[in-house]
């Protein structure tokens, strides 16, 4: 919903870092592989309990992958093969912080379970439907909008890292939330996609 909606507010900061790394002769792919890393790196200093470390990298992971497509638009280089990296490497960096939260919080072991078979149920349902529906805006494949985009998913995160007494009844409710996205997409899907 953010990553709709609130988009607008931030897309001049995303094309002035964009023109920046341009000029330094920069390509979409080269942000998007330093997102991926980034990522990571968050993902293992939230490991070894490093919490403030983990929420910068998490969140400038994140900026990065929102620069990665403003650099595409501006460059003109937008491809099917930069679309398959951000979209892999995103789900990366998620199951990552999922398996970590795991190794770290055994208790919750079951709600990181539903949370990622949610995770799965809602990207057949973007990925399906991005593919099935045709594309009428700016981005490379057709973007379903929904309660839970990426930035919902990284303030859940920096939920779970800030309070990881709960991080099991957190997992459950980020489980919901991204179930009635995968819901609101699916019904979304069916009515465009008629008969």
């Amino acid at each position: 919903m953010l990553d709709t909606k609130a988009r607008k507010y931030f897309d001049n900061l995303f094309n002035k870092t964009a023109e920046i790394l341009l000029s330094l002769k920069l390509k979409p792919n080269h942000i998007t592989a330093a997102a991926l890393l980034f990522g990571v790196f968050a993902s293992l200093t939230y490991y070894f309990d490093n919490r403030v470390s983990a929420l910068f990298l998490l969140w400038f992971s994140g900026y990065l992958d929102a620069v990665d497509g403003a650099m595409a638009r501006k460059s003109k280089l937008i491809s099917k093969k930069g679309t398959l990296l951000d979209i892999c490497f995103d789900i990366i960096v998620e199951l990552l912080f999922i398996v970590v939260f795991a190794l770290r919080h055994e208790n919750a072991i079951f709600a990181l379970l539903c949370l990622t078979c949610s995770i799965v149920m809602s990207m057949t349902v973007f990925l399906t439907s991005g593919i099935l529906i045709e594309n009428n805006g700016k981005k490379s494949f057709r973007y379903q909008a929904g309660l839970m985009e990426r930035t919902e998913g990284f303030i859940m995160f920096t939920a779970m890292i800030l309070f990881s007494s709960v991080i099991k009844e957190l997992s459950f409710l980020y489980a919901v939330l991204v179930l009635f996205t995968a819901f609101q997409r699916l019904t979304e899907a069916i009515k465009l996609l008629g008969d």
